[in-house]
């Protein structure tokens, strides 16, 4: 039997990331669309857009190049610390435990309070999962990472900043595979902590459609990369995807959504 994932793995492979050592396959399906990477084009910068429509095993992309990139996480990758945070323990509760302040004043008004894993997740909260990070310790972060098959699984860098600017890297192939496991509930941790991940995630509506993803982006000094992953969800059908983009102005950095949805629009996922 062909699980997806194995599916995901060699139509990245066979046409993405001619570079894995893995099969290419009668049936592996993949298209490149231009009219994709006029969108980042449009907004004076490059970037690069891979939806995978689960349904027909599609992936579909801007670019062969960028795709298969491996960039710092940033801030998507507080969706794994999360799931770690809770698989170790060091969250309970999602919506009752709770990270105190430490009463340093920040530039970002939302980050000046407490904050349950829940709320940090919603307004991106860097201090608090530099916390649970700290809180579940080099040996354990790298254990799991390793479980889950994320990015490099390299955490070199400094425990509470490895995924900002450490060695932490990952491509948005390696992103959506991480995802559609997470979504699906198959990746081989508690079905409870993956349950919990997803039901955390921000939503964002589009008309009849539902986008569950997570935002993030490095400084300057690390290359201003914006990203926007997640999940679209139209009636049954489902697309993952990853889009990250080089973010110089405030304006780039606003478009990560409205980019991202324009290109969802153009492969018909919304």
């Amino acid at each position: 039997m062909i699980h997806r994932r194995h599916a995901l793995g060699l139509l990245a492979a066979a046409s993405i990331l001619p570079s894995r050592s893995l099969a290419n396959v009668s049936y592996q399906r993949s298209e490149f669309r231009e009219d994709l990477a006029k969108r980042f084009f449009d907004l004076g910068t490059e970037g690069t857009f891979v939806g995978y429509k689960i349904d027909d095993y599609l992936i579909i992309a801007s670019d062969k190049v960028r795709s298969g990139e491996g960039k710092l996480p940033a801030s998507t990758f507080k969706i794994p610390n999360a799931l770690i945070a809770l698989e170790t323990g060091v969250v309970q509760d999602p919506d009752n435990d709770v990270f105190k302040w430490d009463g340093t004043t920040r530039s970002i008004e939302a980050w000046n309070r407490d904050h349950t894993l829940r709320s940090a997740l919603a307004v991106s909260a860097f201090p608090v999962f530099q916390e649970i990070a700290r809180r579940i310790g080099e040996e354990r972060m790298k254990k799991y990472l390793d479980i889950i098959d994320y990015g490099n699984r390299d955490i070199g860098g400094g425990i509470d900043q490895f995924w900002v600017s450490g060695n932490l890297r990952i491509d948005p192939v390696q992103q959506i595979d991480f995802l559609d496991r997470l979504r699906r509930g198959v990746l081989p941790v508690g079905k409870r902590s993956q349950q919990l991940v997803c039901d955390i995630l921000p939503v964002t509506k589009v008309g009849d459609a539902v986008i569950r993803a997570k935002t993030g982006l490095t400084d300057k000094e690390h290359g201003s990369l914006g990203w926007l992953v997640g999940w679209a969800e139209k009636g049954g059908d489902v697309t993952v995807f990853a889009m990250n983009m080089d973010c110089k102005t405030q304006a780039q950095i606003d478009a990560r959504m409205s980019v991202t949805q324009q290109c969802l629009t153009d492969i018909v996922a919304l």
